[in-house]
């Protein structure tokens, strides 16, 4: 591969990184899955975000972690952060048919409340086919 095509190539892999960055600093939820069954980071998992009303849950977004388990922005673009309860609910099931391994959980819940004390939250699973662990990350 010539010199120059390898300097084009890192110059946009570094301008995608950047913009992903920025988006994501400006965004405040983002999620990280963990496989701990093997150490690596779960590519491919379908995420869904949801506020509580009070008619039920409202979906505000969706997104698909990528080849680092991340989604770096799940909260809607141009919308300021509300206080209240939101669930984001890991697809888990297809995530590991996907990966022929069976599994006890086919999606997995995680309700919590934003209070506004801070201005990003983290939202981190810990995954394996038969428990799951999350807590409040940063």
């Amino acid at each position: 591969m010539s010199t120059k095509l390898t300097a084009a190539l890192a110059t946009g892999a570094l301008a995608a990184t950047l913009a992903t960055t920025a988006i994501a600093a400006d965004n405040p939820l983002s999620v990280h899955v963990l496989n701990i069954e093997n150490g690596l980071p779960s590519s491919g998992v379908d995420v869904t975000l949801e506020q509580k009303q009070d008619s039920g849950w409202k979906q505000l977004s969706a997104a698909t972690t990528g080849e680092n388990g991340r989604i770096n922005a799940l909260y809607p673009e141009n919308t300021a952060l509300a206080n209240g309860t939101y669930r984001v609910t890991f697809e888990t099931g297809e995530w590991f048919k996907n990966h022929e391994t069976a599994t006890f959980f086919p999606e997995i819940p995680v309700v919590f409340s934003i209070d506004g004390e801070l201005d990003h939250y983290h939202i981190p699973l810990l995954l394996s086919p038969y428990g799951y662990s999350t807590y409040r990350g940063n």
